[in-house]
């Protein structure tokens, strides 16, 4: 017994001590060993390159800050509160300064201070015929002359026929002719021809059913939008108040241009959007022109061609829209002067769609050919009533036979 306990106690000796062994063991190895701390030496400084004036100087070394110096983040001061900038917004109408308003020449007598432009085409009509009426004799090949001149001038054949019988008729009674004779008898017969009894004078002024409406149709490339803008400043200058209808809604910049005529005169455009119904924008001008009270409406429709029925049925559908306002007072017809036949026919279509009441004859100057007023007017059986003579804004003239005729044949 007592070797068994001997034998036990033996053993917990050697566990206790091999216990003991481990430990120190476990602990010697986590100690780092003891050796000194590395020595850190600065790099040396690369040479400088060469340099010149203030950057040859040595550098000098700056004063550095050890980190406690340094202030952390979380103690940085608060920056200080931005003073609140008050914003003040412009109108539109402060933003930009309303066009001024010009005042148009008054239309009394426009056409004779006009008379220098249309007397440029007098060569190919008045001077001609003057000049073959003075001849000593007036045999057939000098009345065949006087027909040429007059076909040339695109008279007509018909108005051609009449007025050369009327003018051999009188010649011969006459017997001796004298400039000053020949010239009175030339202008009483073309002042005949052309029409002196016609009504000429476009209807704008306002009735009981609301303001005048005046539809200004023709072509592409007739100037419908421009005349459009200068009829405006006529009416204008005869003291009439005006909306514009931008009806034309194919062209580019159609709304745009009529836009830009009306400001000038102080005259307002009912506009929509491009591409949109033509009738529609037409139906809205009028609405437009009843709540203002003016005196007339003018819409400018889109170019056509005569020869595309769907187009031409659509300016049908525009006026019976806009007579659910109110009756359409005047359909004008804006014709080049300078497309002779081809306008005629061109005019003879638009006829049959809407009723012509009116001619416009632009590009009356230059070379532009003055027989085309009685032709047209011979072809619709409707007059000419307002005439283009140039480019400027005050060009457009009520016609006058008298000094259209007196234009021709000048002085």
């Amino acid at each position: 017994m007592e070797y068994v306990i001997l034998a036990v106690v033996i053993a917990v000796v050697a566990v206790g001590a091999i216990a003991g062994l481990v430990v120190s063991g476990r602990r010697r190895q986590q100690l780092p060993p003891k050796s000194q701390a590395p020595v850190i030496t600065a790099p040396e400084p690369t040479p400088r390159e060469p340099q010149v004036g203030e950057e040859s100087a040595p550098p000098t070394e700056e004063p550095r800050r050890t980190v406690e110096e340094v202030q952390l983040p979380a103690e940085a001061e608060a920056p200080e509160a931005v003073e609140a900038v008050e914003v003040v917004e412009v109108a539109p109408a402060e933003a930009e300064a309303a066009p001024a308003v010009e005042v148009p020449e008054p239309t009394a007598g426009r056409l004779v201070r006009l008379r220098s432009r249309l007397s440029r085409s007098q060569n190919s009509l008045g001077k001609g015929l003057l000049s073959l009426l003075s001849r000593e004799h007036l045999d057939e090949d000098t009345w065949e002359e006087i027909e040429d001149t007059l076909l040339t001038a695109d008279v007509g054949v018909t108005p051609t026929q009449e007025l050369v019988e009327r003018l051999r008729t009188r010649v011969k009674v006459l017997g001796t002719r004298t400039p000053e004779e020949l010239r009175a008898l030339l202008r009483e017969e073309l002042v005949e021809l052309v029409g002196k009894d016609a009504d000429r004078v476009v209807r704008s002024t306002r009735h009981e059913e609301g303001p005048a409406v005046v539809l200004v149709v023709g072509v592409n490339g007739v100037g419908k939008t421009t005349t459009t803008g200068k009829l405006a400043r006529v009416l204008v200058a005869d003291g009439r108040k005006v909306v514009l209808g931008a009806a034309d809604t194919f062209r580019a910049a159609a709304a745009d241009q009529l836009q830009t005529w009306g400001e000038r005169v102080g005259a307002r455009t009912v506009r929509g959007p491009e591409g949109g119904d033509p009738a529609s924008i037409a139906f809205d001008a009028v609405k437009e022109g009843i709540a203002e009270g003016v005196d007339t409406v003018l819409i400018d429709t889109a170019g056509r061609l005569h020869t595309k029925t769907g187009l031409m049925d659509e300016l049908g559908k525009v006026k019976r829209v806009v007579e659910k306002h109110g009756p359409v007072d005047e359909v004008l017809l804006v014709l080049d002067a300078t497309t002779g036949q081809n306008g005629l026919i061109q005019a003879r279509v638009f006829a049959e769609v809407v009723d012509i009441t009116g001619i416009v004859l632009t590009k009356l100057d230059g070379t532009a050919k003055g027989g085309i007023v009685v032709a047209v007017q011979r072809e619709l059986g409707v007059p000419v009533k307002l005439i283009g003579l140039g480019e400027g804004a005050d060009d457009l003239a009520p016609f006058e036979p008298g000094a259209f005729v007196d234009a021709l044949i000048g002085d």
